[in-house]
């Protein structure tokens, strides 16, 4: 919170937005924090909930999301910031993580998405020095630390709260090149992440099985039919991976649950609501993607 105070001094509008928490942190802002606007939600709405209550509350330009388990280095929102402005049609810029407690190694250099139906991070567990070290293009950024376009929040829309947690920001990366927007990554906006800061670990029940639920209802909310038959023979061997994977964890049966979820929540009313109909106007950014999605297989067992 100090970093970003002394960077966002003036001209800013820093919103914290307590979801539904006991330990104590919403008075700690409160009482530390005068300068900073606190968004009390009276119980836990997952990710999506909580962050559209705080861009719903912003009147910026643009909007920067930072989850609770980070740290920035000095100069983050003014990177992102040059970083968004630089790029034609742009909606997003996903920074550099890097792990908290091994700064040297680096925890995602934004996100890509494959047709497998895998969304991974890019670099995650690769040493900083040497690798991302540009500017480039990603399939979304990561909603951990981000900045995003207000305008095209408007037209786009914020995030889907069928998600509650995980995918979310894929899926929202994802929507936005249906429109014809781009995202991107920079190295010069530095934040140090945890890591399952609030879920615990890394694979546990409540994780695998909103991911899992989520994985499923990505692809049906975000692919016409005709793409999805398209990527079935890649999507089927890819969930089938994923499904042996969490049996040898234990957690195979909460890995079936979730895709079980999953397409009840893609058969279900508000599934159907959510769904992004497809454009004609649309076509060359739908091929676009699809050719991202067959280069992101070679790209996740490539490096």
């Amino acid at each position: 919170m100090k970093a970003l105070e002394k960077e966002t001094s003036t001209g800013y509008h820093i919103c914290v937005v307590d979801n539904g928490s006991t330990d104590g942190s919403k008075e700690w802002v409160e009482k530390n924090c005068p300068y900073v606007q606190v968004i009390a939600l009276k119980e836990n709405t997952g990710f999506c909930g909580a962050v559209n209550a705080g861009i719903e509350a912003s009147h910026t330009p643009y909007v920067i999301l930072l989850n609770n388990d980070t740290e920035v280095e000095y100069g983050f929102v003014k990177a992102l910031e040059e970083a968004l402005e630089s790029e034609k049609n742009s909606f997003s810029v996903s920074a550099k993580m890097v792990d908290m407690n091994r700064p040297d190694i680096l925890d995602g250099a934004g996100d890509l998405y494959c047709a497998l139906g895998w969304a991974f991070a890019r670099g995650k567990g690769k040493t900083v020095k040497g690798n991302y070290e540009k500017q480039e293009e990603i399939f979304s950024a990561c909603g951990g630390a981000v900045i995003y376009r207000k305008e095209v929040l408007d037209k786009i829309g914020i995030f889907d709260d069928n998600h509650f947690a995980y995918l979310e920001d894929c899926d929202l990366g994802y929507r936005a090149q249906i429109f014809g927007y781009r995202n991107y990554y920079t190295p010069k906006a530095v934040v140090k992440h945890a890591g399952s800061g609030v879920s615990g670990s890394k694979h546990n029940e409540f994780k695998v099985s909103l991911s899992s639920k989520n994985s499923i209802y990505l692809v049906y909310k975000n692919m016409p039919l005709l793409q999805i038959l398209i990527n079935l023979p890649f999507l089927i061997p890819g969930f089938l991976v994923k499904y042996l994977f969490f049996i040898k964890k234990g957690l195979g049966y909460t890995y079936r649950k979730g895709i079980e979820k999953g397409l009840e929540l893609c058969f279900s009313k508000e599934g159907k609501e959510k769904k992004v109909s497809f454009s004609w106007k649309n076509l060359p950014n739908y091929i676009r993607i699809q050719w991202k999605l067959w280069i992101n297989i070679v790209r996740r067992f490539m490096g």
